[in-house]
């Protein structure tokens, strides 16, 4: 992974150090909460419901044992034992106090970390493919490109005041992990005609009040221009992107009201003017960050484990496990392991400071030292010998998170809700708990199949209802809490927004309308192996609608 220079550690240090005074004028009345709000929210602080919130930066969503430990440390030191893995392959800890906030900061650095522009009207957190340097379907990388991205974007002095936030997403298979065509920017790695390196460009995605997909602006884009052209983007978004209305300011927007061509002319135009300027990429210095990246050296194995086979035989437990949580690794011999975040019952994301120092431990034992976040909101170990799978199920399965439900319906994205946020208008943890201990049965969640719920609390979507096969949105609606389902959304490579299926439904009911759904695309299925997704483009709403209205 990507390790600091003397540049990065001075950046960070001098911005920690800033930051020290910011809250100590703040905690001496100097500074009013209005005066220091945009302040601390560059520095990823923000104000919830109960207490501040403290959003640190995962880049690409990768993470080393040491500073795994150190977001351990913090928790049990400043929080409640505890932390949130986000959407944005991001941490949060929901309790620190403000004037701990400077010594975790400090904290951070140390193990070469932050939470700069992890908030605020910036470029946010790069997120790429949780299964980056690892996969089987994978073109490249795309943790180098994700690296570079944040290097250009950290402190950019024309984008650090946007209309509104932006998010970029980079992808590097065939399958699209990583959500790319709802982000302000989405980028997927591809092969030209002559074999060289490039990017499909997608502009103007992304959820919230106004949710779209993406639009592709160029079919392909030399590996050599990836920060001009993004540059020219960011241009012309800082430039004609909506200034007088917040809920208007988001690029998709501007995309919406332009038109996607108009746009992709502007931008082209912008670019003809940079492109050959000092962003383009030299091709030394994207061997250079490319080498960060290295895949690790993996003794040649076995394309099958017998041993392996053997316990699966003698372990049930074991072998559903497996059979869930655990993809193919593009060495023999190897695999993905998804370590599930997602206990019945349980909150999503969640992980205590002792599940964190564990993971930190078998990742050196038995990943090479890797650990991935998911936008999913599950860590993932990239580089497991198949001979290990059963001592590492031992132990994953002893400390709750062995849990064998990767993709299924219990694997529940959730946002925080009205539980901690105070843009929230709905609970949403307690609604994804619900759903869980609904389904617990993991046979039956496993005759279900592939089914993504996702769950917001609010029309911010940071729970990316949007976008879930079944999304709920909570709503306030005369003091209560009401639930809307949409159905058919997907973030995959063939995205869709979910369409609305009708009136929503009270905190008490909206467990029971979910089995409906579920049960209903059970009736109708052509098949055990079509999915719900599949199931419901060939449908359509109209039965989904008859069974949980008694109208079509």
């Amino acid at each position: 992974m990507y390790r600091y220079d003397e540049f990065d550690r001075d950046f960070v240090n001098q911005r920690v150090a800033q930051f020290r005074g910011q809250v100590a004028r703040r905690l001496s009345g100097e500074l009013t909460e209005e005066q220091f709000k945009p302040l601390r929210l560059m520095n990823g602080v923000y104000l919830q419901l109960h207490a501040y919130m403290l959003r640190i930066a995962v880049p690409y969503g990768t993470l080393n044992p040491g500073q795994m430990r150190m977001l351990a440390r913090i928790g049990r030191t400043y929080d409640r034992g505890y932390g949130h893995f986000t959407t944005r392959q991001n941490l949060q800890f929901n309790w620190p106090a403000l004037e701990d906030i400077p010594d975790i900061l400090d904290d951070l650095a140390s193990v070469e970390m932050h939470a700069i522009q992890t908030s605020g009207n910036c470029i946010r957190n790069v997120t790429a493919d949780h299964f980056a340097g690892a996969a089987r379907d994978e073109v490249a990388d795309p943790r180098p490109y994700a690296e570079i991205l944040r290097q250009w974007s950290s402190l950019h002095p024309e984008f650090i005041f946007l209309p509104r936030k932006f998010k970029i997403a980079v992808s590097g298979a065939e399958h699209d992990r990583a959500a790319t065509q709802v982000h302000d920017i989405g980028l997927h790695l591809k092969r030209g005609p002559d074999g060289n390196l490039g990017f499909a460009v997608f502009v103007g995605g992304g959820l919230g009040r106004t949710p779209f997909v993406g639009h592709r602006i160029r079919e392909f884009l030399p590996e050599e221009d990836l920060l001009s052209y993004c540059e020219a983007i960011l241009r012309v978004y800082n430039q004609f992107g909506r200034r007088d209305n917040k809920y208007k300011a988001r690029i998709k927007i501007l995309v919406h009201e332009t038109g996607a061509e108009e746009l992709q002319r502007q931008v082209e135009e912008e670019w003809g003017r940079i492109r050959h300027g000092a962003l383009a990429l030299p091709e030394d210095e994207i061997l250079r960050i490319r080498e960060y990246f290295a895949s690790p050296d993996l003794p040649a194995l076995p394309v099958e484990s017998i041993a392996l086979e053997r316990a699966r035989a003698e372990d049930p437990a074991l072998d559903r496990w497996v059979d869930q949580n655990v993809e193919p690794h593009r060495t023999a011999g190897y695999c993905l392991v998804t370590v599930s975040l997602k206990p019945i019952g349980g909150t999503p994301g969640d992980a205590t400071s002792d599940q964190m120092d564990l993971v930190a431990d078998l990742a050196e034992r038995y990943s090479r030292s890797e650990i991935r976040v998911s936008h999913e909101q599950n860590l993932i170990l990239p580089h497991v010998a198949l001979d290990d799978l059963p001592a590492l199920f031992k132990v994953l399965s002893e400390n709750g998170l062995g849990t064998p439900n990767a993709g299924l319906v219990s694997d529940i994205i959730a946002c925080p809700g009205l539980d901690y946020c105070a843009l929230a208008n709905a609970r949403s943890i307690p609604v994804a708990q619900r759903i869980s201990d609904r389904f617990a049965d993991l046979q039956r969640q496993k005759s279900i199949g592939d089914l993504k719920i996702k769950i917001s609390g609010c029309i911010n979507a940071c729970g990316h209802h949007h976008v879930g096969h079944i999304g709920i949105l909570g709503v306030e609606k005369k003091g209560e809490e009401f639930y809307q389902i949409t159905l058919g959304g997907s973030a995959d490579e063939n995205p869709s927004i979910g369409e609305i299926v009708g009136p929503g439904f009270s905190y008490e009911e909206v467990v029971d309308a979910v089995e409906t759904v579920v049960d209903t695309y059970l009736k109708h299925r052509e098949s055990d192996d079509e999915n719900f997704l599949a199931a419901y483009r060939r449908l359509g709403k109209a039965p989904f609608r008859e069974a949980l209205y008694g109208t079509a």
